[in-house]
């Protein structure tokens, strides 16, 4: 069965070729794996099921007809039962299109279309451009064929985004400074956890970034900061090898120590017993996965 997800070995990986940055597989990861992060795009069309998939540690139920953008980063596990049930997979790299290159779209924007699990009012419109276009992997290697593959991919990600627009009242002014001030963050939050940083950064009061976060999310913009901190560091405990001294360092922690406070205040555990919970023995097809060393 072919990966999509970061491995110890990457001739395992299954990624899409660099001549068109657009592939295909059946399912979108090894089917038992552990827990690890997707190193590219997929977009999954469940054709029968249910699939059960596992999204950044929130369970989905994924019914027939139901439509998954995972996204580069995230950490995906499939359930092991349902191996056999098939799912229609599209992938695409990271940067494959510009910010402004499609209208109302940037693929890359981790908060853009379908984050939750998407039912579709007609399945098969879906499954004929999924299955249309992963037919055209198979094509031969050119620029033809990868600007066919990529107007085709143009066309599906499009028809995703008309049918989940994304949040309203995109248009207001809070809406637009904390869409920027989100983007600063996916960029930042390795380096700086201070809101002053992030306001100055983009030329605003901490008073303007927290009334922004409010309105559109209900958290105040050192909450947004700290849950973006704590989102990537349960992937790294969960789905890498790294040390739990290692994670705090790869996000700006000095100190074991106040990685460890930080952890357990935003997620009441600390970082070794989270870790536990996804190193147990199960049915895996990732090598180089070890215990926590911490």
């Amino acid at each position: 069965m072919p990966a999509l997800i970061h491995v110890a070995d990457p001739k395992t990986a299954c990624l899409p070729p660099d001549w068109a940055g657009i592939g295909s597989c059946t399912l979108p990861v090894i089917a038992g794996a552990v827990t690890d992060l997707l190193e590219c795009h997929a977009i999954v069309l469940t054709i029968a099921g249910p699939l059960t998939a596992e999204i950044d540690f929130a369970e989905h139920t994924c019914e027939p007809g139901t439509l998954l953008w995972l996204r580069p980063g995230q950490a995906v596990r499939f359930d092991p039962t349902r191996v056999d049930e098939p799912a229609v997979t599209v992938t695409f790299r990271a940067g494959l299109f510009a910010a402004d290159e499609l209208p109302g779209l940037v693929p890359d924007d981790p908060d853009g279309p379908a984050r939750r699990p998407l039912p579709l009012p007609d399945p098969s419109v879906f499954r004929a451009a999924f299955e249309r276009l992963a037919g055209d992997t198979g094509g031969e290697p050119g620029p033809a064929t990868a600007a066919l593959l990529r107007h085709e991919l143009a066309a599906l990600l499009l028809r995703v985004a008309l049918l989940d627009p994304g949040p309203a009242g995109a248009g207001h002014v809070e809406s637009r400074t904390f869409e920027r001030f989100r983007r600063r963050l996916e960029d930042g939050y390795p380096h700086t956890r201070r809101v002053e940083d992030y306001a100055a950064d983009l030329g605003c009061s901490v008073r303007t970034l927290t009334r922004a976060s409010l309105a559109l999310t209900g958290r105040t913009a050192k909450q947004v900061v700290d849950d973006r901190v704590a989102l990537q560091a349960r992937r790294l405990l969960a789905a890498t090898a790294l040390s739990v001294a290692e994670v705090g360092r790869h996000l700006g922690f000095g100190e074991p120590t106040n990685f460890g406070r930080f952890f357990h205040r935003e997620t009441g555990l600390s970082p070794g017993q989270f870790r536990a919970h996804y190193t147990t023995d199960r049915p895996s097809g990732i090598p180089g996965q070890r215990p926590p060393a911490d």
